[in-house]
């Protein structure tokens, strides 16, 4: 080879030529993709404080906020045990006249039958008052249609009238708010034999 002939290198296809960096030209700032492990250090360190700080106040927040919830399971177990002992005393109240009649009544000698009755059918009447006040109501079933759901039935007798209908009432029941609180013990109507 010639003196004259340039020495060429091949470059494999998509690659430019790296360049020293001594070959940079002078002001130009060099490319740095990485930053230096120490400028990261403090940003780590802050946020690493701003985590624990804020863990902390959740952590209070969930304390405080499992001491509320024990606290109100507490009052409602209380309340409940409460309400037990407790529900029945204006149902105890509104009985009380009823017993002082009683006992007035007991108290008062050379009583002829009439008053004695009398003073029986107001004290019921105080009575029926109280049961009602608190949604207590007889259910005299007769001649209605058996009902099981509200009805007992002790038997069945054969009657001129409809059957599976009540034909006689042998104690009432009562429902407090709807609700079968005694069934009335009742016969039920059958047809005639004959029929």
């Amino acid at each position: 080879m010639g003196s004259d002939t340039i020495a060429t290198s091949t470059f494999p296809a998509g690659k430019a030529p790296q360049t020293d960096e001594s070959q940079v030209t002078p002001g130009a700032q060099p490319e740095s993709h990485h930053q230096h492990p120490t400028d990261s250090v403090p940003d780590l360190q802050e946020m690493v404080r701003i985590a624990e700080r804020k863990a902390a106040e959740h952590y209070d927040a969930w304390l405080r906020a499992k001491a509320e919830t024990e606290n109100v399971r507490r009052r409602a177990e209380e309340e409940i045990a409460k309400a037990r002992l407790y529900a029945i005393d204006k149902f105890a109240a509104a009985l009380l006249p009823v017993k002082d009649s009683l006992e007035a009544a007991l108290a008062t000698e050379n009583q002829t039958v009439e008053s004695l009755r009398e003073g029986v059918e107001l004290t019921l009447k105080q009575l029926t008052a109280a049961l009602e006040q608190f949604g207590i109501k007889e259910e005299n079933p007769a001649g209605n249609k058996f009902d099981p759901n509200r009805h007992q039935a002790i038997g069945m007798i054969e009657t001129d009238g409809e059957p599976n209908h009540v034909a006689q009432v042998l104690q009432k029941g009562y429902l407090i708010h709807e609700r079968v609180l005694r069934p009335a013990l009742v016969m039920v109507s059958k047809a005639k034999s004959g029929s």
